[in-house]
């Protein structure tokens, strides 16, 4: 299991307990989880830092702690996880970030998805990988097209934890393959 990658400017490692509060006030803030049914509690957020570190211990990867190498500020996560829930897709590894609003728009994200994509398919030999989001979540589709992740629109899918009519329930999903000559 690895249990760190770098970049340029990122180091992506395993969870501190130190990283609790700033993830906190990361998931509470209305503007980075305005495409999320809610911004998080204290313990919502509490209980999905656990579950990320249960699900390194239960599948040998998961979610990396983003810290800045210039700072060694933790600034969020970009990682990747086997979704919770059942869709036509699934079972599937996602590959997902989630960064504090001050560290958007340097392309910290496409940096640090792009040493774990490298990562999945050149270590993990994962055979492909998906990312999904609400239509208008624009960043992070950017992002996913960066990554070389194709989107078809016919694999589209109103996301099973929301209820019908909840207007962040459509959901477009992106894929890329190992040996895809898109990949980074």
């Amino acid at each position: 299991m690895e249990n760190s990658l770098t970049t340029d400017r990122l180091l992506l490692r395993r969870w501190h307990p130190s990283d609790r509060i700033p993830f906190q006030a990361i998931n509470a803030n209305p503007r980075v989880m305005e495409f999320m049914p809610a911004p998080l509690n204290t313990q919502a957020s509490d209980d999905l830092a656990d579950y990320i570190e249960l699900h390194f211990e239960r599948h040998g990867f998961g979610v990396f702690a983003a810290e800045t190498l210039a700072e060694r500020a933790f600034i969020g996560y970009i990682g990747l996880h086997f979704p919770t829930f059942e869709a036509h897709f699934t079972p599937a590894v996602e590959i997902g970030w989630r960064l504090a609003f001050d560290f958007w728009g340097r392309g910290l994200a496409t940096e640090g998805a792009g040493a774990v994509l490298r990562h999945a398919f050149e270590t993990l030999a994962l055979p492909s990988l998906v990312s999904f989001t609400v239509p208008n979540n624009l960043r992070s589709r950017r992002v996913m097209e960066k990554l070389g992740m194709v989107h078809d629109p016919a694999e589209d899918f109103d996301h099973p934890m929301l209820p019908p009519g909840h207007p962040l329930r459509r959901h477009v999903l992106y894929r890329t393959w190992r040996n895809s000559s898109s990949s980074l």
